[in-house]
């Protein structure tokens, strides 16, 4: 219990549920974590911030990225097509919140984007919800089904890297895995994620909730496009804006960049005056304001990753779980989740994660009879938990940002808490049941 890195999560999440800005919490966090394992505040600011450039990339692809949507929001073409949807789905609560993780889920695999699709669809859509009294919480839950369970089952997209890291950690820690049986090892947890979904749809967040009180963004171009969808034509700047669309994705793919990406659509749309030069400076402080907070909080985790990891705080902990436990599975397999959770929890990041546990679950679950399947539903059940739950995980931090565009999402009790509870305890206990049977 005295690892840093349990003390510092223990701090994060405290802090988090105590609302405290979730960039705020994890910074101390990250500086708890340093204290405790005897580095020097300096030598823990230097390192955190050392850290910092492991997320570099991504913090500036998401501040290109909002100003793109913030662009398209401007362009009125959401507000077009969030018109064909409020008449096709106009008081179905819940195929509403089931379409919205049908689409999240083809950004994992069909077209890879992640969460760039997020704050070009999500904001114009928040009128409608508040209309429609649609519990939040519950498009955050589609949301991020939408964004972890298509790479947790489907060997394709975000799923085959996810897959193939997972085969090979394995087996380069001394246990042979085909990628090809992965899937079979995660259908468990990813079963259990639908089990959620379906709790929250249809029982958590069915009931009517009333808006609440706006205090963030006011005036921009998301809330002009949701306050006049009712008027809103296809025009040919709709027309220009769709095709600024695809370049952007077309160049993402292309070049495996979404910094490319969403330069090639801003770029494109002022060149087509969809958006005049002059709105330029409006359009930069709109777009830091929806993405700005989560390409900071993701720098910022990357620095406290990297404390955990250079001061040995993961490793003592791993030498620590492995030196208590006995040679009961059920146990065992219950103790390797819960450490995955906390390093996990900390970290934020799926796919990051699964080399620093794999070295302490192989061994063991060698050691005490585990099959390969079993020992990779283990390792991708403790990893996914990660990204649902975290603080610092996109996949939290995305779909707050896009519902939160107004000021009415609170990213831990809106997002988080809601996502740990309907899929990690889900993924926890289908993943101990994998480990059991396969």
């Amino acid at each position: 219990m005295l690892n840093p890195v349990v003390i510092s999560v223990l701090v994060m999440v405290i802090l988090s549920l105590f609302r405290v800005n979730v960039f705020l919490a994890i910074l101390i966090a990250a500086i708890t974590a340093g204290l405790t394992a005897s580095l020097s505040i300096t030598e823990t600011i230097d390192l955190l911030v050392s850290g910092m450039g492991g997320q570099a990339n991504t913090a500036l692809s998401y501040i290109l990225l909002g100003g793109f949507a913030v662009m398209i929001g401007y362009s009125g073409v959401t507000g077009f097509l969030v018109k064909r949807l409020v008449n096709v789905l106009k008081g179905k609560r819940s195929m509403m919140l089931l379409t919205i993780a049908g689409v999240a889920c083809l950004s994992q695999n069909v077209v890879p984007v992640h969460i760039a699709f997020i704050p070009i669809l999500i904001p114009p859509l928040l009128h409608l919800f508040d209309k429609m009294k649609i519990d939040r919480r519950g498009v955050a839950m589609s949301l991020t089904f939408g964004l972890k369970a298509p790479y947790i089952m489907l060997p394709a997209g975000f799923g085959l890297i996810f897959h193939g890291i997972i085969a090979d950690e394995m087996t380069a820690n001394g246990m042979e895995m085909a990628i090809g049986q992965v899937p079979m090892a995660m259908l468990f947890p990813g079963v259990g994620m639908i089990v959620g979904l379906l709790i929250a749809v249809f029982i958590t967040y069915r009931k009517d909730r009333e808006p609440n009180e706006k205090v963030g963004v006011g005036g921009s171009a998301v809330d002009e496009t949701a306050a006049t969808v009712e008027d809103v034509k296809f025009s040919k700047e709709h027309m220009f804006t769709i095709i600024a669309i695809v370049a952007a994705l077309t160049v993402q793919l292309m070049f495996d960049s979404l910094v490319l990406g969403a330069l090639t659509g801003i770029i494109l749309l002022f060149a087509l005056r969809v958006v005049p030069f002059k709105k330029g400076d409006q359009i930069v402080n709109d777009g830091i304001k929806m993405m700005g907070m989560i390409a900071f909080v993701m720098l910022t985790a990357s620095g406290y990753a990297t404390i955990l990891k250079e001061t040995g705080a993961v490793d003592s902990l791993v030498s620590a779980t492995s030196g208590v436990l006995g040679d009961n599975r059920l146990v065992i397999a219950l103790v390797l989740i819960m450490v995955g959770l906390v390093i996990t929890m900390g970290i934020g990041s799926s796919f990051g994660t699964i080399p620093i546990i794999a070295a302490l679950y192989v061994p063991l679950c060698a050691a005490v009879g585990f099959s390969p399947l079993a020992t990779a539903a283990l390792i991708g059940s403790a990893a996914a938990l990660g990204d649902a739950g975290s603080p610092a995980s996109d996949s939290t931090l995305g779909p707050t940002a896009g519902l939160n565009a107004d000021g009415g999402h609170h990213h831990i009790w809106d997002t988080c808490v809601p996502t740990f509870l309907h899929y990690n305890i889900p993924i926890m206990i289908f993943g101990i049941i994998a480990a059991m049977v396969l």
